[in-house]
């Protein structure tokens, strides 16, 4: 679906941030991994957490969806059901990442995972790795892309170091160690968000944070509470970034997680000059069980340019293309280092917005690890190919309300896949 926006006079509303993806994910793979029923409060009801349910009922899980929320009756954290065909991911990457950390632990027990078509070039070798070394039997199509084919073994701890930080990775291996004999520890070079650790915790895990390393101990079964899905700061990055580009503009976007693993781009923004206010968690050694939230309000400003260095990548690497688009209407040069993992999302992430907001009369161009935008004064417009990547259909609509002349997204309906009402909450502020 093609669909055009027009340049906006000022946006203003309030309203809430969608449910975070993310954090639904994990929470319907820990209710399938539990003992008892869990009960999560504003699921997201998006394309890549119905991948999710899906996935978990092939599993043995019973989900009842009411309203807004959704309850799991877990197949239990050893007790997992081989299903009868390969289980479907869709366009769920981190499904596709986290599940076989459960699948691991299924002695005997062998699962076939599958997707669309950007899934299928999307590597898996970097989860395999160490599951491997956990015991488990893994084989995918050229030794790193799925079909990812999982054969459930006992697993013994280990002691793993990441190359590169990866939330999805690092949670694999997390998932995997509930049922490893001893404690697993995971390092990574920087710190990724810690959404899996959290809920570990809540869930009465003996889950253990220093600095840069996490140690999960095996345990016999999960327990949760309830469990109420805060607003995705990914999703509301896109309004954020609206309001501030488009002059006049004034919003109030209410019930935003501000975890302090994900608001890396909120931080870089108010370095750009930003005018965002809001109460973000402080970065802290100490792992707690909560997510924060916040209202964020929001105000059209003008912008500088920025350096994001590679150490902050880890922490916005989802809200990466909106830093190109801002830095488009900034003044002076906005560059990306260290975020070559853009390269292996739904697209080829640093390719779709160099390529895209060129297209549009940005001055950007393509680095090995990022990108570098020289402010221009803002875009005059024209087409947009989401190449089939959520978020860069919204960050084409996005640029479409900054605009002097609009923009014509093709495949708009690729926003689904996390934020199912993006257009109707933009149409919103913008009337």
């Amino acid at each position: 679906m093609n669909m055009r926006f027009e340049p906006a006079r000022a946006l203003s509303g309030e309203l809430d941030a969608p449910a975070d993806k993310s954090i639904s994910h994990r929470a319907a793979l820990l209710g399938a991994m539990a003992s008892e029923p869990v009960r999560i409060e504003r699921y997201l009801q998006a394309a890549d957490t119905t991948s999710t349910l899906h996935a978990v009922q092939a599993l043995g899980a019973l989900v009842e969806i009411n309203g807004e929320g959704v309850v799991v009756r877990g197949a239990g954290l050893r007790e997992a059901r081989e299903p009868d065909g390969p289980i479907d991911v869709g366009n769920a990457g981190t499904l596709m990442r986290l599940l076989p950390g459960w699948l691991a632990a299924q002695q005997g027990r062998s699962f076939t995972l599958h997707g669309d078509e950007s899934i299928r070039r999307r590597p898996v070798d970097r989860i395999a790795k160490p599951l491997r070394q956990m015991g488990a039997e893994l084989t995918a199509r050229e030794g790193r892309f799925p079909p990812l084919e999982v054969r459930g073994a006992r697993l013994r701890a280990i002691s793993y170091e990441l190359d590169v930080p990866s939330a999805q990775v690092k949670s694999c291996v997390l998932l995997a160690a509930l049922a490893a004999d001893g404690a697993t520890t995971v390092g990574e070079p920087a710190r990724s968000r810690d959404h899996t650790e959290r809920m570990l915790l809540r869930a009465g895990v003996a889950i253990h944070r220093n600095g840069r390393h996490v140690t999960v101990v095996n345990v016999d079964e999960l327990l949760l509470e309830p469990i109420r899905i805060p607003g995705d700061a990914s999703s509301a990055a896109f309004l954020v970034t609206a309001g501030v580009l488009v002059p006049g503009s004034r919003l109030l976007i209410g019930d935003v997680g501000v975890n302090w693993t994900r608001t890396g781009f909120l931080r870089i923004l108010r370095r750009m000059q930003g005018i965002v206010l809001g109460d973000l968690e402080d970065e802290t050694g100490e792992l707690v069980g909560e997510e924060p939230v916040s209202d964020l309000d929001v105000a059209h400003g003008a912008l500088e340019g920025t350096v994001v260095e590679a150490e902050e990548v880890p922490l916005a690497i989802d809200e990466l293309p909106l830093v190109a688009l801002l830095g488009c209407f900034a003044e002076g040069e906005t560059v990306v280092h260290g975020a070559q993992e853009l390269r292996v999302k739904e697209s080829d992430r640093i390719a779709g917005v160099v390529e895209g907001l060129r297209g549009l009369g940005g001055d950007i161009e393509a680095t090995p690890d990022g990108f570098a935008v020289r402010g221009s004064g803002g875009l005059r417009g024209g087409t947009l190919d989401s190449r089939g990547d959520h978020r860069l259909a919204m960050m084409g609509a996005v640029a479409g309300l900054a605009s002097r002349e609009g923009v014509e997204v093709l495949g708009m309906d690729a926003a689904a896949v996390s934020y199912p009402s993006f257009v109707a909450d933009l149409a919103g502020l913008c009337s």
